[in-house]
């Protein structure tokens, strides 16, 4: 099973092009992403830029219409992700909570969904597409 481990920091909403975090931080975090790397379950992660640096693009009307951040009524945006592939959500848990996260700091975990999540009408929507349905391979796919 695929997770998406969220990291939500507190305050990131508001924080100016080119905030970074401090060299210690990174240290912590690289150990952590080594641990889920050895243990065979990275899939991918990504560090993201603050909102200021982004944009939005929504659909009034349904026409897209372009809004660069920073995003006023946000209160909480994503700092970066893990997608991991573990056995179970308890797993997925586990790891979050290793996490060397600060006191600032909120990981949301999510589980991708998969095509075999979907009723028959769904799938038979989205056949002809099975390339793009695969799975990552890991030691724990479809666990």
């Amino acid at each position: 099973m695929r997770f998406m481990m969220l990291m939500i920091p507190k305050g990131y909403e508001t924080a100016a092009a080119g905030t970074m975090p401090d060299a210690d931080a990174v240290a912590a975090m690289m150990k952590y992403n080594e641990a889920l790397q050895k243990a065979g379950v990275l899939v991918a992660l990504d560090g993201l830029h603050p909102p200021s640096m982004g944009a939005r693009v929504t659909f009034p009307g349904g026409k897209a219409h372009v809004s660069d951040g920073p995003f006023a009524e946000a209160r909480e945006v994503l700092g970066g992700y893990w997608m991991i592939n573990v056995a179970s959500r308890a797993e997925a848990i586990e790891w979050a909570s290793r996490c060397p996260g600060g006191e600032n700091e909120i990981i949301e975990v999510r589980q991708v969904q998969e095509m075999s999540d979907f009723p028959p009408d769904v799938q038979e929507a989205a056949a002809g597409f099975t390339e793009m349905q695969q799975a990552p391979s890991g030691k724990n796919k479809g666990a």
